[in-house]
């Protein structure tokens, strides 16, 4: 189903709430690169987007999900633009560019970054997350759609439906949020078979 491509609302700009410096600090570059050299996954030659570009690019596009890819990079190209003080006119690769960058950094990366930055973040005055000095911490479970694609299929499954199998593949993941501060800490991700129980084991 064609759909339009979303923007942000007029006179805005992500640029006005997030900035590359601001995630740099929270993901420093030293250790993104890193990461992705122990991975394997660090840049062997220059490209339109080298893998830790791409590493900041889908942690934007976490935050700002309601607004297109392209997008999205436009902005963050936009601050490491700024910031290396580059000349000439900024250049925002393809979808077929971005896809292809995003495959080849894989889902490790992100996970060891993920698992090693996100915690509970709650102090004693925040509302919600304490009781009787006992972090409350809930476990939830949920499905999600992905692209119909075969290889996700594959990997993931689809649903059972009334007749036949539902129309796209899924994902199921069970997570830890921390209460108050609804920090999603710790999750398990699998194919949308694998019950919520043998995730949240």
């Amino acid at each position: 189903m064609a759909r339009t491509a979303a923007t942000l609302g007029a006179g805005t700009r992500i640029s006005d709430f997030v900035t590359v410096g601001f995630i740099a600090r929270t993901f420093p570059l030293s250790r993104v690169r890193q990461v992705l050299s122990e991975t394997g996954k660090a840049s062997q030659r220059e490209r339109e987007l080298p893998a830790h570009v791409v590493v900041y690019y889908v942690i934007a596009m976490a935050l700002f999900m309601n607004v297109s890819c392209r997008e999205v990079l436009r902005c963050l190209l936009e601050g490491v633009h700024w910031l290396s003080d580059a000349r000439g006119a900024l250049k925002v690769t393809t979808k077929s560019g971005i896809s292809q960058a995003r495959s080849r950094l894989g889902s490790e990366v992100m996970q060891r970054l993920y698992e090693e930055t996100v915690k509970p973040i709650a102090t004693v005055q925040t509302k919600g997350s304490w009781f009787r000095g006992r972090r409350l911490v809930s476990l939830d479970g949920s499905t999600l759609d992905v692209a119909d694609d075969p290889a996700l299929a594959a990997a993931f499954g689809r649903p059972g439906v009334g007749r036949g199998e539902g129309a796209f593949p899924q994902v199921r993941m069970v997570a830890l949020v921390e209460s108050g501060a609804h920090v999603v800490f710790a999750a398990r991700i699998a194919g949308c078979n694998v019950s919520e129980l043998s995730l949240a084991r």
